[in-house]
């Protein structure tokens, strides 16, 4: 199935802006949020200007005031006509040694990265469920498989409990005309990633957003890209000792 309508949250730079990119050379209708209402005008104006037989809707949205949420994933789905598919990508990557002082930056992830990406599923299924059809994507992160230390501790949590989320919803809708996908990116070039692990292991944001949009369009249940080397990685990181982990953290 094509989905053509395309929901995607944090779409104002890194991979929210690149998947956008990777859709409208694909001719489909975007509908884009993220706090920064300027950045996402922009990146209309150079979608449009590309690829001038698309529609693209635009709408400021911080995804931690989970009473806007809904209300806009319901004004973005009005003015598209519809929605197929919800890009929960809206994250950050804030972080601490828990017990050092700065506790606000560990709940600003955890809530960001996981209560808040969980008021965004309840938004996009509650369309999906109403029309019967659509295709969630969680954008989790590879750091899901094994909990990090130090700094990046929270962060791993709140993409450990977005995986197990996206897995518990694709037991649930098994079988449905509902399809719950989880992408768990390795180390990609952005903003975010700058102090991200060994530098041998990021990847470019051009490669990595195309490995996202390819497992994106293949609807995987579960998918961790690029699939070089992450997939190995995905295996064998349960069981690596911590010194090891460390090392990659």
């Amino acid at each position: 199935m094509t989905r053509t309508k395309i929901l995607i949250t944090g779409a104002s730079s890194g991979l929210g802006a690149g998947m956008a990119r990777e859709f409208a050379a694909k001719g489909r209708d975007l509908a884009l949020c993220a706090r920064r209402l300027d950045l996402l005008e922009e990146l209309r104006a150079e979608l449009i200007g590309a690829h001038p037989g698309i529609t693209v809707a635009v709408r400021a949205l911080d995804v931690d005031d989970h009473a806007a949420v809904p209300r806009v994933c319901g004004e973005l789905r009005d003015e598209l006509g519809g929605l197929d598919r919800v890009i929960v990508n809206a994250g950050i990557g804030k972080g601490a040694r828990l017990g050092t002082g700065r506790a606000s930056a560990n709940l600003a992830t955890a809530t960001t990265n996981f209560v808040s990406a969980m008021a965004q599923a309840e938004a996009a299924l509650a369309i999906f469920r109403e029309q019967n059809s659509g295709h969630l994507v969680l954008i989790s992160s590879m750091s899901a498989v094994r909990g990090l230390p130090g700094s990046k501790a929270a962060y791993s949590a709140s993409k450990a409990g977005l995986s197990a989320l996206g897995e518990a919803l694709a037991t649930e809708l098994r079988g449905s005309p509902i399809v719950v996908t989880t992408i768990q990116p390795g180390f990609i070039r952005t903003d975010m990633s700058d102090n991200a692990g060994d530098a041998k292991l990021v990847a470019p944001l051009d490669k990595g957003v195309s490995s996202m949009v390819a497992a994106i369009e293949q609807e995987k249940r579960r998918a961790c890209v690029p699939g070089w080397p992450w997939r190995v990685i995905d295996l064998v990181l349960p069981h690596l000792p911590d010194s090891v982990v460390v090392k990659l953290a």
